[in-house]
C-alpha cells in the first residue's frame, strides 16, 4: 500500500511523501526527486540529467524499474555518466506536458515511464519511453542507449548542442500550437460538425474511438450527446449508447466491484490495463448521469451507482478526501486480483450459481487473459440465460445478484492492488463534478454529500484564499497549484452548488476561477499557462490547451466560468471564455478529438450564460428541480432562491424579481440573461430546457 516504509538500504526517495517515488527508494540509483539540488549537481559536475516520469499505478513503470532500475550493473551506468531524477507526473503535470513533447518530437507517441535526457540547463538531447534491459521490441536495450549517450555527451558535444537547440525550438512550438490563428466565431453548426468528424472516428460494433489499445474518452463521448441536443441526428446518440453499453458489459468495467480500469489493449474493451483511476471514473459518473438524461436504462444507473460505491470503498480518504489511483499490479502480477479460474468460481459458489455465473461471464478453462484467467465480461445476458434454463428472468437476476456478492467477498480476501493515496485538488474537483450530477440525476442526496466531504476537505486543507495547494498526503499539503487544479475544482464547485445550493461553494469556485485568472492568463497569447507565471524550472513555457486522458485546466476553467455567469449573474466571467474560445475556434472544429471538454465548455457558452433560478420552498420547487434534474440540458446552470433565507450579497440582484408565483414555486429560465415568463409546471420546465433558442 502507498504508506509502507521501504525495506533495505535506502535513496533520497525514501524521504518523499509520494507513493511512486518511494517505490524506488531501494534502487540502487543514485536517485534525486526534482528540485534544486538535483539541478544544482547537475550544473556544477556537468553532467547530463536522466529523468524518469512516472506514476504509482503505471504497470510499464514497474517492468523497467525491476529490469533496470533494481540492477546494480545497469545503475552503475546511471550513476557514472547521469545526475537521475525522478519525478511522479501526477505531482508535476507541467514536467511531464512539456517533456512529453520530446517524444512527439521523435514521431513516437508519448506515454510512460517517460525517459528524457536533458542537459544541465533542462534541454532535452534525446529521449523515449520504456526501454528494456537489452535490445527487443524493436528498441535498444537501455544500458546500450546510457553507453551512447554518455560518449556522445563526452566526446560529441556538438552533436549534442545542435540537438538541445532543436528539441527547445520544437517544444516551443509544440506548447504554443494554434495559438496565432486569428480568433473565429463558434456555431452550433459546428459543434453538429465535430460531433459528425468524431463520429467518422469510431467503432461501428464494439464503440469507442479507433482499435487497439483502446480509451474510454467520455468528454469526447460526451461531446457526440452535444451535437446530437444540437440536431445532429439519432445516430449520434446511437454510437454514444453502443459505446457506453459496449464499456460497461466488457472487462473495462470492473464487473464485480464497480468502477472502471484505465483502457482495454484491445478493440472490444475485453481485455483492460487494470489500473484505475480517479479522474477516468469521475468523467464516466459524468457521461453514464447524462445517458440516464438522455433515456433512462437500467445498465446506467447500475454502472453509476457500483461506481460510487467503489469510490465510496476504495478511493475515499476518513477525512473525505479521494484518492489519486489504484495500481494494476498485485503480488507482481498486473490484473492477478481482478481474474477468475472455472476452480474459483466453483470453490465460491453453490454448483447452481457457479454454472450461472461461468456462462453468464464466459468463463472457460483456457481463460481469455494470461495462464488460463478469464477477465469477467459479460458473454450471455441475463434474458438468454433464462430462457435457457426455462426460468424467469427475475429469478436469474436474482441468483446472479447473490453470486456476484460472495463471488466479490472472496476477492476481498485476496492481496489488493496497491494505491496511491495522495489527494490532488484537481482530480478530486474531477470527481466532486460527476457525483455532484449523478446525485441530482439519480436522486441520491448521499452521493452529494460524499461529493460535498471532499470539498470541505480540499477547502479547508489545500485552499486559503489565494493560494491552492496541489497535492495532501501524510497530514500535509505541498506544491503550489497548476492552472488543472484551479479550473478542475472550480467546475466541481460550480457542480456542486447546483446539487446542494449552498452559497460556500459558489463562492469557492468563484474566488478559485478570478485567482486562476491572475495567476495563469496570458495576455499576449489570449490563452492559459499550465503552471504558474514566472515559473523558474520550466525550459519552456506550458500552455494548457490539449484534453488528453483528462481535461486541460483551461477547458475545466472555461466551463466553470461559463457556469459561475449563470449562477452569479457576473458577466465579466465570460470574457476570458469569449476570448480564448475564438482564440482555439480553429483548432477546436479541425482536431475535436484533442479538444473534447474544451468543446463542451464552448457549447455552454454558445447561448451566453444560460441558467434556472428556482424560486420558492423546498416543497414548492421540489416538482420543478426533480423535472429539471432529469432533463438533458447540459448547457443549463441552476440556482435556487429559497424565500425563507436571505441571498448572499452576490446573489441579491441576480435574485431579484425572481420570486414565488401566487405560492407557487416558479422557475426563471434565462439565456443570455434575458429570461422568460416564469414556469410553475414541471412539464413545461422540461419541454423549454430541451427547446432550440428563440423557440
Amino acid at each position: 500500500m502507498a504508506n509502507d516504509t521501504p525495506a533495505g538500504p535506502t535513496n533520497r526517495l525514501a524521504r518523499e511523501p509520494s507513493p511512486y517515488l518511494r517505490q524506488h527508494a531501494t534502487n540502487p540509483v543514485d536517485w534525486y526527486p526534482w528540485g534544486e539540488e538535483a539541478l544544482a549537481r547537475a550544473r556544477a559536475e556537468k553532467k547530463p540529467i536522466l529523468l524518469s516520469v512516472g506514476y504509482s499505478a503505471c504497470h510499464w513503470c514497474h517492468v523497467m524499474a525491476h529490469e533496470s532500475f533494481e540492477s546494480p550493473d545497469i545503475a552503475r551506468l546511471m550513476n557514472e555518466g547521469f545526475i537521475n531524477i525522478k519525478v511522479d507526473r501526477e505531482e508535476r503535470p507541467d514536467l511531464d506536458q512539456i517533456y512529453q513533447g520530446v517524444v512527439q518530437l521523435m514521431g513516437q507517441g508519448g506515454g510512460w515511464p517517460l525517459t528524457v535526457f536533458l542537459t544541465p540547463d533542462l534541454r532535452p538531447f534525446y529521449g523515449g519511453t520504456y526501454f528494456p534491459p537489452e535490445d527487443r521490441y524493436g528498441r535498444p536495450g537501455f544500458p546500450r542507449l546510457l553507453t551512447a549517450l554518455r560518449d556522445a555527451w563526452l566526446n560529441k558535444p556538438g552533436e549534442i548542442e545542435d540537438q538541445a537547440q532543436r528539441f527547445q525550438e520544437g517544444l516551443g512550438e509544440l506548447s504554443t500550437h494554434g495559438l496565432d490563428a486569428a480568433p473565429g466565431h463558434l456555431s452550433a453548426e459546428d459543434i453538429v460538425a465535430m460531433g459528425h468528424a468524431m463520429a467518422k472516428r469510431m467503432d461501428p460494433v464494439h464503440g469507442g474511438f479507433g482499435g487497439a489499445p483502446k480509451f474510454p474518452n467520455p468528454m469526447n463521448v460526451a461531446l457526440l450527446l452535444r451535437a446530437w441536443r444540437r440536431g445532429g441526428g439519432e445516430p449520434l446518440k446511437a454510437a454514444v449508447f453502443r459505446t457506453l453499453e459496449r464499456m460497461a458489459l466488457g472487462g473495462l468495467y470492473d464487473q464485480l466491484g464497480g468502477g472502471f480500469h484505465r483502457y482495454s489493449v484491445d478493440e472490444r474493451w475485453l481485455v483492460p490495463h487494470f489500473e484505475k483511476m480517479l479522474y477516468d471514473n469521475a468523467q464516466l459518473l459524468h457521461l453514464y448521469a447524462e445517458a440516464e438524461q438522455v433515456e433512462s436504462r437500467p445498465l446506467w444507473r447500475k454502472v453509476v451507482e457500483e461506481t460510487v460505491e467503489y469510490v465510496r470503498r476504495e478511493m475515499t480518504d476518513p477525512a473525505g478526501g479521494f484518492y489519486a489511483t489504484q495500481d494494476a499490479d498485485s503480488e507482481g502480477e498486473e490484473g492477478k486480483f481482478f481474474v477468475w479460474r472455472p476452480e474459483e468460481i466453483r470453490a465460491a459458489l453453490s454448483p447452481g450459481q457457479a454454472e450461472t455465473v461461468l456462462r453468464h461471464f464466459g468463463i472457460t478453462p483456457q481463460g481469455n487473459f494470461e495462464h488460463g484467467a478469464t477477465v469477467l465480461e459479460v458473454v450471455v445476458p441475463v434474458a438468454t440465460l433464462a430462457t435457457e434454463q426455462g426460468r424467469p428472468v427475475e429469478a436469474v437476476q436474482e441468483e446472479l445478484d447473490a453470486a456476484r456478492r460472495l463471488l466479490f467477498a472472496a476477492r476481498e480476501q485476496r492481496v489488493k492492488p496497491g494505491r496511491d493515496d495522495k489527494i490532488l485538488a484537481g482530480w478530486n474537483g474531477l470527481m466532486i463534478r460527476g457525483l455532484a450530477l449523478a446525485s441530482r440525476v439519480f436522486d441520491r442526496p448521499d452521493w452529494a454529500k460524499l461529493a460535498a466531504r471532499a470539498a470541505d476537505f480540499v477547502l479547508a486543507n489545500m485552499w486559503d484564499g489565494t493560494r491552492l495547494l496541489r497535492s495532501h498526503q501524510d497530514g500535509q499539503g505541498r506544491i503550489d497549484g497548476f492552472l488543472e487544479d484551479y479550473g478542475d475544482l472550480a467546475s466541481g464547485l460550480t457542480a456542486l452548488y447546483q446539487a446542494t445550493f449552498d452559497a460556500k461553494y459558489l463562492d469557492a469556485a468563484d474566488a478559485l476561477a478570478h485567482r486562476a485568472v491572475a495567476l495563469f492568463w496570458d495576455e499576449e497569447k489570449q490563452a492559459y499557462l499550465s503552471a504558474p507565471r514566472g515559473q523558474k524550472d520550466l525550459v519552456v513555457a506550458a500552455f494548457s490547451l490539449f484534453d488528453n486522458a483528462f481535461p486541460s485546466g483551461a477547458s475545466t476553467l472555461t466551463e466553470a466560468q461559463v457556469a459561475l455567469a449563470a449562477l452569479t449573474g457576473d458577466v465579466a466571467h465570460l470574457d476570458h471564455p469569449e476570448h480564448y474560445v475564438a482564440k482555439l475556434h480553429d483548432q477546436l472544429v479541425r482536431n475535436p478529438l484533442g479538444y473534447g471538454h474544451l468543446a463542451l465548455a464552448a457549447d455552454s457558452l454558445l447561448d451566453g450564460a444560460s441558467g434556472v433560478t428556482f424560486a420558492g420552498t423546498r416543497e414548492a420547487v421540489a416538482p420543478l428541480l426533480a423535472a429539471a434534474n432529469r432533463t438533458y440540458a447540459p448547457v443549463f446552470s441552476f440556482g435556487w432562491n429559497d424565500p425563507g433565507t436571505p441571498p448572499p450579497a452576490r446573489l441579491q440582484e441576480l435574485f431579484e424579481g425572481r420570486d414565488p408565483v401566487e405560492g407557487q414555486g416558479a422557475a426563471y429560465l434565462c439565456r443570455g440573461f434575458v429570461c422568460e415568463r416564469p414556469i410553475t409546471d414541471a412539464a413545461t420546465l422540461a419541454e423549454r430546457l430541451v427547446a432550440a433558442p428563440g423557440h
